[in-house]
């Protein structure tokens, strides 16, 4: 298994909190945005999902956008597609997380230069599952 990343290492290690964008619902189990974000909330984390559908049916603590936080969480993972990042960047910018994480699958360069050149970390194109997993068994997180 690959090394992870040292950014990411940081990033899982001072995270408490995440706003988690595009976050599926109990109905989509077995996808990855519903199955991630689960397995990050069993290990600690603060989860609030972030899907106008979750808001709309009365999903527990959901959103319908990242302007509709009540703060600024530690991170915000991306599970839009990359073509998609690009229309959430200005929310961003204006929510001014620590760090934005693009799920596996998941890269917009362009979106991570404006987001980095504001001072957020970015990581692109990793499963935070498979990262906190690693670090997990590791010992180090």
């Amino acid at each position: 298994m690959e090394a992870v990343p040292q950014e990411a290492v940081e990033i899982l290690k001072s995270t408490r909190t995440i706003a988690v964008l595009g976050m599926k619902g109990d109905g989509d189990a077995m996808a990855p945005a519903h199955g991630v974000p689960m397995y990050l909330a069993a290990h600690g984390y603060q989860i609030t999902p972030v899907n106008p559908r979750l808001a709309r049916d009365g999903s527990p603590g959901a959103v319908a956008s990242l302007g509709d936080l009540p703060a600024a969480p530690d991170l915000v993972q991306v599970f839009r597609g990359s073509d998609q990042v690009a229309k959430h960047v200005d929310e961003l910018l204006a929510l001014k997380p620590k760090a934005v994480w693009l799920q596996l699958g998941i890269r917009n360069d362009e979106a991570a230069a404006r987001l980095q050149e504001a001072g957020i970390r970015v990581v692109q194109d990793r499963c935070m599952y498979k990262d906190h997993h690693a670090l997990s068994d590791a010992g180090e997180i």
